[in-house]
């Protein structure tokens, strides 16, 4: 299964109405193109964009179209792929219709599509709880966002009308237990601003409902925990003073002078803290904190403080800034790891960062340049990814192939998944070619797509694209998604420019500090950035890197570029191998695998940036490069081709 797992940057700035019909208009190039229907990827790139549709304004009139498109492409491409999964997805799209849409237009369409598959619909009572559930949660996410409405007694009850509704809506469904608990976490909430004992105990009252009534529900164990959490916090008085971290953040959201439009900050001289972002699975969680120019910063971990019902969090000052005009001030997680993260006006010229932890193994803060932004890395038990795959029997590795340590036995257990990054892309075009109109964000699009293709026939893994289209991903953006997909490798695929048009070969690197100043150089390119900035981020590059992962990736990184080059010398002329080199480069920093990124060849050169338009040679590139992954899966755990669909996920 190739994967897009990037957002679609572009599709954000065009209305629901617009992408409904360039999604409409992909279909229909789709339809007319025989060849494109083989491919996997195709149908997922049409599919991505009905669903944009959709999350583009859930509640508009256009996301049942697309839901309900999404479902009929992927039922389409059940039929030549015979996955269980494309047909569960197809399931899935309908059945969100007809719970999230029922007025419309599309749900009688799928039902009827149901009914054809040989699937119930949800009931008429679920599926009226299901559209209140959702009306619910979208007043909810309005008052935790505003600590202005959180003041008034009013904005609480209208928030618990609506679970209330949804709850007796249907009583016995499979909304009912969500709805009783949340209401229980208003009354909680609403407890501790009006400090009523009354609403502390109606809080409890749901909470042993929810253990009561729905005992093998997931959220009779959530209502468990509050209810000992709630208990606890019963017997405390009000006291500012025991959390000023809390108070500073919530007095921001209500103190309008501490959000300054942004000529005001720029007549100050402040820093712009411009947004929040972060990713997530159950063991790792990226968080990125978006400013608009480089600026000090400290950060601390406070211990959970049950006396004061306050879990741990660790903070990050900002120091000369203030936030930005439109920025979302709460951003809730909600994964194993973190609940949410908050920003708040800590003083007139300082900016403080609150993320609230539930668990966590090890955690790392580290700054990029060009734009600035403070990247949060936190992870969890390293059993966590082992439990969200399919096992395999471990085997010994050979001796004198691999050095002892955790990656070198985990990997042993063979490789299901491999990220590949084409790099750049959207408005940023990479290196521009020798020959007019070639740039490398096409070109390495190009490359990735026919290696995904290659780890799926050749290797059976899943391939996962960062992107599959000419869209803009920040480079912190594409590791995140390799560790919240799990992936056992990443590759990035780039192609290399100098000034000097003579210059050509292929090298691949792997993180680490510059060998150097030609890996410098190409580092610098690749980020965005300065050789000065290079030579700043190895001064906290220790820190950030563990060796097993250096090591690791080091050993791939010399099989690939070996293969590579001996694949390539068989079938052209004047291929130059020029090594495996080290580099601090942005896009591999805070890798959990091992990882590498291939300059497959100069853009800059006129045979070479000829070579790379040409799919021969793109083709042999590519499997020159399976080669090296395969040689590295073979040597990491001899098994791992044994059993080829071993450790894949397969849905449905």
């Amino acid at each position: 299964m190739i994967i897009n797992a990037a957002l679609v940057c572009s599709a954000w700035a065009l209305t629901p109405k617009q992408q409904f019909y360039r999604a409409e208009n992909a279909y229909a190039a789709l339809k007319k193109n025989i060849r494109h229907q083989k491919y996997r990827d195709r149908w997922l790139a049409c599919i991505e964009k009905y669903q944009m549709v959709y999350r583009l304004d859930p509640s508009g009139p256009w996301a049942a179209a697309g839901l309900y498109h999404s479902g009929l492409l992927y039922l389409e491409l059940h039929k030549r792929s015979y996955l269980p999964a494309d047909r569960q997805e197809a399931v899935d799209a309908f059945r969100r219709v007809i719970q999230r849409f029922p007025k419309s237009r599309y749900t009688p369409k799928s039902r009827s599509q149901l009914t054809r598959l040989g699937k119930k619909a949800p009931s008429s009572a679920s599926t009226a709880a299901g559209g209140h559930l959702k009306k619910a949660y979208a007043a909810y996410d309005q008052l935790k966002g505003s600590a202005a409405k959180q003041k008034y007694r009013d904005q609480w009850e209208k928030c618990i009308d609506r679970f209330q509704k949804t709850y007796r809506s249907d009583t016995r469904g499979p909304h009912a237990a969500e709805s009783l608990y949340m209401i229980g976490r208003l009354y909680k909430g609403l407890a501790d601003v009006s400090h009523r004992k009354a609403d502390r105990d109606a809080a409890m009252d749901y909470f042993r409902r929810v253990k009561r009534d729905f005992p093998g529900s997931t959220f009779a164990g959530k209502a468990g925990a509050e209810l000992v959490g709630t208990a606890t916090s019963g017997k405390v008085k009000k006291n500012k003073a025991a959390d000023p971290l809390a108070d500073i953040i919530a007095g921001s959201h209500s103190d309008s002078s501490a959000v300054f439009p942004d000529a005001d900050v720029q007549r100050t001289g402040l820093v712009t803290v411009q947004g929040l972002r972060f990713w997530s699975n159950p063991s790792y969680t990226r968080i990125v904190i978006d400013a608009d120019r480089e600026t000090r910063f400290s950060h601390r971990l406070l211990k959970k403080d049950p006396s004061i019902k306050k879990p741990q969090r660790l903070y990050i000052d900002l120091s000369r800034s203030r936030l930005g005009k439109n920025i979302q001030k709460f951003v809730p997680i909600n994964d194993e790891l973190l609940s949410d993260a908050r920003a708040g006006q800590y003083t007139g010229e300082s900016v403080r960062i609150v993320v609230d932890i539930k668990s966590f193994k090890n955690y790392k803060i580290f700054s990029l340049k060009n734009p600035f932004r403070i990247v949060l890395d936190v992870w969890g038990l390293d059993a966590a990814k082992q439990a969200a795959r399919p096992s395999t029997s471990p085997v010994k590795p050979s001796t004198g192939k691999l050095p002892p340590g955790a990656i070198a036995r985990q990997l042993a257990l063979g490789v299901s998944r491999i990220v590949i990054d084409p790099g750049h892309g959207g408005k940023d075009y990479g290196a521009p070619g020798y020959l007019k109109g070639v740039h490398e964000k096409h070109i390495v699009l190009q490359i990735a797509k026919r290696l995904a293709r290659k780890v799926e026939t050749d290797l059976k893994c899943d391939a996962v694209l960062t992107r599959t289209t000419d869209r803009y991903l920040t480079l912190e953006e594409r590791t995140a998604i390799a560790n919240t997909q799990n992936a056992d490798l990443f590759v990035s695929i780039h192609t290399n420019a100098v000034r000097d048009k003579r210059a050509y070969g292929i090298e691949t690197f792997f993180l680490n500090l510059a060998t150097d100043d030609d890996a410098i150089r190409v580092a610098a390119r690749e980020n965005a950035t300065s050789a000065k900035n290079i030579s700043d981020l190895e001064s906290i590059l220790n820190d950030l890197m563990q060796n097993a992962k250096i090591n690791e990736s080091s050993r791939l990184a010399a099989m690939v570029q070996s293969e590579m080059c001996l694949h390539l010398k068989q079938r052209f002329s004047h291929i130059r191998s020029k090594g495996v080199k080290q580099a601090p480069f942005y896009v591999l920093l805070g890798a959990q695998m091992p990882a590498l990124l291939v300059e497959t060849s100069f853009i800059s050169n006129p045979r070479e940036c000829k070579r790379l338009t040409s799919a021969k040679y793109q083709e042999a590139l590519c499997d020159g490069i399976i080669r090296g992954i395969r040689k590295y899966i073979k040597e990491t755990g001899p098994t791992a081709f044994k059993y080829p669909s071993a450790g894949r996920d397969q849905k449905g």
